[in-house]
């Protein structure tokens, strides 16, 4: 009995116990539900997983709240989360460190297709896919089956298609984010769309969401959902929305009543134009605004004090004009951009009311005041006392025209952790006095003014400087002292700024971790010494410099690498060919041009995978191109120009298919042109083989090239017709098109990047293209052996600016439809032996500059214009042509009357046009003057019909131009 009794009681004392534990807030884990397992599996099944990021999903571990991505109820075992999305963040990265990021990114993405096994998950509230690839799969109808969830992110994940309304089914839904559902995470470490844009008809079905608190479209294609804002105005539970880039063209005047919780509003990226909506104005929680690159282009609206709650408004790159006084209202703001508009007026009184101002970005918005005034409005934010000013980041001044000298009060901003007044028209000296009490300031620009910076000699700067930009400002010629203590910088921009001294080898040294450094167009001199052990370093402009020696070993890390212009001499295969490279090089701009480097290049061009500019122009390289060229998959800009290379193109190169610029000029290479050339570089823009010994026939392919703008293959030995085909260059048929693609270098997250830049031959002159080049279409075939006539299809070419034929064996007539090619600037049909008269047409050609016609059988008389007779007679030469500007006279063709016997000598002869034209004139000049020299009142009628005539086209003009010049 004992027995049974002391057994009841170690039962009793079990069940105690467990009742406590749970009493007491421990855990307790039953492991999963076996069919959520299986639905798992299944689901598993039907994913590609290159990174084995699944592989704890197995049989063999039976528990699969234990799996990665996998969060359980630890009473029930159900599972509740579904996390398999990619944390992928852009903040605070190296460059280096976003492609490690994106590499790993990239292998991790899982793919495959959604099994609507997830559908047996019938406790789960979260489900996050978020930066995968589905492969442009339609977002899963199924998920709308799904009624518990109140977390669903598939932003990123690479779909496509519709959007299904079956979403608005989850009635407990919380947080829904579709953004960048059609979008990638590109090589390039940038979310860019991708595959198709997801879209929608309508929005109805969000109006069974009435819990949602986050809403995300962000790239979805919303311009047939006219009814977007009366659905969305519906959710009054909504917090967050972000509706960027999402092809929104109208704004509904309706209000917004229903939206008194949302906080956060995102409309950036769209085409609304007009006047901010009114409706905006009930938002009266609203904390963040955008509003950017929306191309409001009216006044701002009164209602501002309203938001009450702003801290963060952003206004930049619309079209906004009139007086800033309306944003005086907003005392709560902390961040402020209105950057890239036409406000005028300057910054008002009214602003001295934003003392919580933090940040506050308005470059590029042309004030047109005087420092002293901007300093005195914001002076008076607290007891005019400025060194109370809680500002910590300041952007106001770039490209604004602001003049004056820097005044010393700018020191008192005791707050300030960010100063950028770069471009404006500041003059005078800065001194220590400017920085005294900025003991917080972390970056600061001044670059494009005409300042001095002068330091006492032993000043040690009062902050930790870490950005510093002073480009184009006189430094002196001493590389400055002081910079020697800002041990923390890693931008620096100096370029410019009149320095002859030697190279400052300590900003290589410990404890500097430079990151950005450009210290290019100064006279500084000496050698570089290695600098294999920064691997912080990421951008290194040396160029136009004085600098010699050896090239230097890079970091794996380095971005981009600039020397050109200087006097670097000896083989380049110790820094291409070293060991460490072997670990595969990160640089992708490599600019050596004007050095004298020598030698042949080396062949293990492999290590570098990630090149996409090679610039080796003006050298004294010779040899023939490496094969492992071939392996450069990423190379865009190819320029060799002004060596001593030889040999053919090597075939290796047609896996570059990458190309946009490819420069061979003023080398000697032979053989023909491949025809691969026009079928492995689709995206080419520019070709360049002048002055080698190329020779043949141009293989057709290379008229397929529909991107090409400049063609330059001058002084060689092709032969043969020009085809007809010649007009499937649409980048040249098409006018006023900017090639986009001439741009490099942007990745990088403080580096604007580069403009491509060409020296080409136009109007008989060498002339080097950089900032406009992106509108330069030429086209040169000059001192070649081409025959057959001119095609008239080149006249389709309506945007080619130059055209050089000359010095070949072209026949025929020129095209007498060449008149239509309106941007004509330069013309040269020189030395052939074309025939028959200039046509009539060549008179429209109003923007011709140059113009050559000399050396061929051309007849009859030169067409009247002010701009043809404007050239120089020796144009002309070596022609049987007459009229000016030649002297020789085409004279009167007279035909003969029939009863002219042939004897009579009509040299004599009176021409009865001219004499009847002269007097013409003479009868109709009189017929107008004399009635104003007789009448006094008909003088003063017809000055005041020129005067009111002026004042009309004076009128229009203006108008035009400010239509223009919106």
């Amino acid at each position: 009995m004992s027995t049974v009794v002391a057994f009841l009681l170690l039962e009793l004392l079990a069940i105690a116990t467990i009742h406590l534990s749970f009493c007491s807030g421990s855990s307790y884990h039953l492991g999963c539900i076996e069919s959520e397992r299986e639905a798992l599996l299944r689901f598993k099944h039907d994913l590609e997983d290159p990174s084995n990021r699944l592989v704890s999903w197995s049989t063999v571990n039976a528990d699969c709240c234990t799996w990665s991505g996998v969060v359980c109820d630890n009473m029930t075992g159900h599972v509740l989360e579904l996390n398999l999305g990619n944390d992928f963040s852009f903040e605070n990265k190296t460059t280096e460190i976003l492609l490690a990021e994106h590499e790993a990114l990239n292998k991790s993405m899982l793919r495959g297709k959604i099994n609507p096994s997830l559908l047996n998950l019938k406790q789960l509230i979260s489900l996050d896919l978020s930066c995968n690839d589905f492969k442009g799969a339609p977002i899963p109808k199924f998920f709308g089956n799904m009624r518990n969830l109140r977390y669903l992110n598939l932003s990123e994940g690479g779909f496509q298609g519709r959007i299904p309304h079956q979403l608005g089914n989850l009635s407990n839904l919380e947080y829904l984010d579709i953004g960048w559902a059609n979008s990638l995470i590109t090589d390039d470490c940038l979310a860019v769309p991708y595959y198709e844009a997801v879209q929608v008809e309508n929005l109805q079905w969000l109006s069974g969401l009435p819990l949602l608190k986050h809403l995300d479209l962000t790239t979805v294609d919303l311009s047939k959902a006219s009814d977007w804002l009366q659905v969305i105005s519906t959710i009054s539970s909504l917090e967050v929305l972000n509706l960027i880039n999402c092809q929104l063209y109208h704004f509904p005047s309706q209000p917004l009543t229903n939206l008194s919780s949302l906080a956060i509003l995102h409309l950036s990226g769209n085409y609304f134009e007009g006047p901010i909506p009114d409706a905006l104005q009930n938002l009266t929680s609203l904390r963040h605004l955008f509003l950017s690159y929306i191309f409001f282009n009216s006044s701002l609206p009164d209602w501002w004090y309203k938001l009450t709650r702003l801290e963060k408004l952003y206004l930049p790159a619309n079209r906004l004009q009139g007086s800033l006084g309306p944003l005086g209202n907003l005392t709560s703001i902390k961040t402020l951009d209105l950057s890239h508009n036409r406000f005028d007026g300057g910054i008002p009184v009214s602003f001295k009311r934003l003392c919580n101002l933090r940040s506050f970005y308005i470059s590029e918005v042309e004030l047109n005041q005087e420092i002293s005034a901007v300093l005195n409005i914001f002076s008076s934010c607290v007891s005019d006392v400025l060194e109370h000013l809680k500002m910590t980041s300041c952007k106001l001044f770039g490209y604004n025209s602001i003049s004056g000298p820097v005044p010393t009060a700018l020191g008192k901003l005791g707050c300030l952790q960010s100063l950028d007044f770069s471009y404006n028209k500041f003059t005078g000296t800065v001194s220590d006095s400017h920085f005294a009490n900025l003991t917080r300031l972390l970056r600061f620009g001044a670059s494009g003014n005409s300042l001095t910076l002068k330091f006492s000699l032993h000043w040690v700067p009062p902050f930790r400087l870490q950005n510093l930009t002073l480009s184009s400002c006189n430094l002196g010629s001493q590389f400055p002292s002081w910079i020697r203590s800002l041990k923390h910088l890693s931008y620096v921009d100096i370029s410019n700024s009149s320095i002859f001294d030697s190279f400052p080898t300590y900003l290589f040294e410990h404890p500097f971790n430079i990151v950005y450094l450009d210290l290019s167009h100064n006279s500084i001199y000496g050698l570089i010494p290695n600098l294999i052990e920064l691997d912080k370093l990421e951008f290194l402009d040396l160029s136009s410099n004085n600098l010699s020696g050896p090239l230097p070993l890079i970091p794996l890390s380095l971005y981009m690498f600039d020397l050109s212009n200087n006097s670097f001499s000896g083989s380049i295969f110790h820094f291409l060919c070293h060991e460490i490279n072997a670990s595969k090089s990160l640089l992708q701009i490599l600019i050596l041009k004007k050095n004298l480097f020598h030698g042949n290049l080396p062949n293990c061009w492999e290590n570098f995978p990630y090149l996409i500019v090679l610039n080796l122009n003006e050298n004294n390289f010779s040899g023939s191109i490496p094969i492992s060229f071939g392996s450069l998959s990423s190379l865009q800009y190819l320029h060799l120009r002004k060596n001593n290379f030889f040999g053919t193109i090597p075939v290796s190169l047609k896996n570059c298919t990458e190309i946009l610029t490819l420069d061979l000029g003023e080398n000697s290479f032979v053989g023909n042109v491949p025809t691969w050339l026009g079928v492995s570089f689709p995206h080419m823009v520019i070709l360049n083989l002048r002055s080698n010994k190329f020779q043949g026939r141009l293989p057709r392919e290379l008229y397929h090239l529909a991107l090409l703008q400049i063609l330059d293959i001058a002084d060689n030995n092709f032969h043969g017709i020009v085809p007809r085909c010649i007009n499937n260059f649409s980048a040249i048929t098409n006018l006023w098109e900017e090639s986009s693609d001439l741009r490099y270098g942007e990745t990088l997250e403080f580096f604007q990047g580069y403009i491509e830049d060409a020296l080409l031959v136009n109007k008989g002159q060498m002339v080097q293209y950089n900032t406009i080049l992106l509108w330069v279409r030429i086209m040169d075939l000059s001192k070649n052996n081409f025959s057959g006539e001119i095609p008239l299809e080149v006249a389709n070419l309506v945007a080619l600016q130059a055209l050089n034929l000359s010095h070949n064996h072209f026949t025929g007539t020129i095209p007498k439809n060449i008149g239509v090619m309106r941007s004509l600037e330069c013309i040269d049909l020189s030395g052939n032996q074309l025939f028959g008269e200039i046509p009539q047409s060549i008179s429209n050609l109003t923007f011709l500059s140059s113009l050559n016609f000399s050396n061929n059988k051309l007849t009859g008389k030169i067409p009247l214009s002010t701009q043809i007779q404007g050239f120089d007679a020796s144009c002309f030469t070596g022609n049987d042509l007459c009229g000016p500007p030649l002297s020789k006279n085409c004279g009167a063709i007279v035909t003969p009357s029939h009863c002219n016997d042939g004897n009579v000598d009509n040299e004599h002869e009176v021409d009865w046009f001219y004499v009847s034209m002269t007097l013409g004139f003479m009868v109709g000049f009189w017929a107008v003057i004399s009635p104003l020299l007789i009448s006094r009142k008909w003088r003063f009628m017809y000055y005041n019909f020129l005067d009111s005539l002026w004042i009309r086209v004076e009128i229009i003009v203006r108008k035009f131009c400010r239509s223009f010049s919106v």
